[in-house]
């Protein structure tokens, strides 16, 4: 999916004040923006928290349901470099095509990451006959010593499911509570999908030395007494060793965490980077249609193209 944001420093405070012997969770409201012609929530980066990790994007997109042929997401030939891209697919289904000639349907249960390194571009869109989606895609950002790494993409159709306390989880990357995901990762990530039935409470045991985040996806999710509302992100900060989470009847949440990434990363457009010059190279070498991105023939249209960058280069 094709980000646009301005121009943004990614540093913040990564911890949360305590109050009466209670570590604060903070607040985080999502924005809403539209990509592909489908509303979605955006939650990363904003003002208040720019990264959990090395996870620097989180959109929310759906639950949406489309009437009429031709109806769904579109999402033309549109560049990357410096990240993953992560899709995690709860219903519908979405074909990928990327200038390396990948061609690959996600589907529920499934997880997408591409991973762009010194250049890649991609098309998403839905497919023929399926009439919803509702997913969540996420940008890693890439340590410096891995930013121009070879381009790739990789698709992981089976990962690790467990159930604790009547909720359902699987584990998208890292290692969490014994279990290990097969999916790539440069830098110390986890990723969990929480879904619960019936209403119910777990508490997860944290690595202190991890940033956390928790984006409900559906109903309230309660955090120690705390209550957040659908799309409304709460960082956890670091130096936890745990967390209880109260999920309503169909509640979903997905949990995000990863060892701080102690760098300057830039966003702009589709681009992640460690240099505004980095990111005006790149932009240059898609505006020109330079081979560093390749091309993706069977797109029947036009490349989606960046709007002119805010700093003199």
């Amino acid at each position: 999916m094709s980000n646009l944001v301005k121009e943004t420093s990614l540093s913040s405070s990564l911890d949360c004040p305590v109050v009466d012997g209670r570590r604060q969770v903070q607040h985080i409201a999502a924005r809403s923006a539209e990509v592909g012609g489908i509303p979605i929530n955006r939650v990363l980066p904003t003002r208040q928290r720019r990264l959990v990790g090395a996870w620097c994007f989180l959109d929310h997109a759906g639950p949406s349901v489309f009437k009429g042929d031709g109806a769904g997401m579109q999402v033309g030939p549109h560049p990357h470099i410096g990240l993953q891209t992560f899709t995690w697919m709860i219903e519908g289904e979405v074909l990928h095509r990327d200038s390396l000639g990948h061609e690959q349907v996600i589907r529920p249960g499934q997880v997408n990451l591409m991973t762009a390194g010194h250049g890649i571009s991609h098309t998403e869109q839905s497919m023929p006959g399926s009439d919803q989606l509702h997913a969540a895609q996420l940008w890693i950002a890439l340590p410096e010593a891995h930013r121009d790494t070879t381009s790739r993409f990789d698709h992981y159709a089976t990962l690790p499911c467990w159930e604790q306390a009547g909720v359902a989880l699987t584990l998208l990357i890292g290692e969490f509570a014994g279990q290990r995901a097969p999916t790539l990762a440069f830098s110390p990530l986890v990723g969990v999908d929480l879904a619960a039935a019936e209403a119910a409470s777990l508490t997860l045991a944290l690595r202190p030395d991890f940033e956390y985040g928790v984006l409900p996806l559906e109903g309230e999710l309660g955090i120690e007494g705390d209550g957040f509302a659908t799309n409304e992100l709460a960082y956890l900060g670091r130096g936890r060793d745990g967390v209880t989470l109260d999920l309503p009847a169909g509640g979903r949440a997905i949990l995000i965490g990863g060892e701080p990434l102690d760098e300057e990363i830039l966003i702009w457009w589709n681009f992640v980077g460690h240099s505004k010059a980095e990111i005006a190279v790149a932009q240059r070498d898609w505006e020109i249609g330079s081979e560093r991105f390749g091309s993706i023939p069977q797109w029947p249209g036009e490349r989606l193209m960046p709007p002119p960058l805010p700093w003199k280069v």
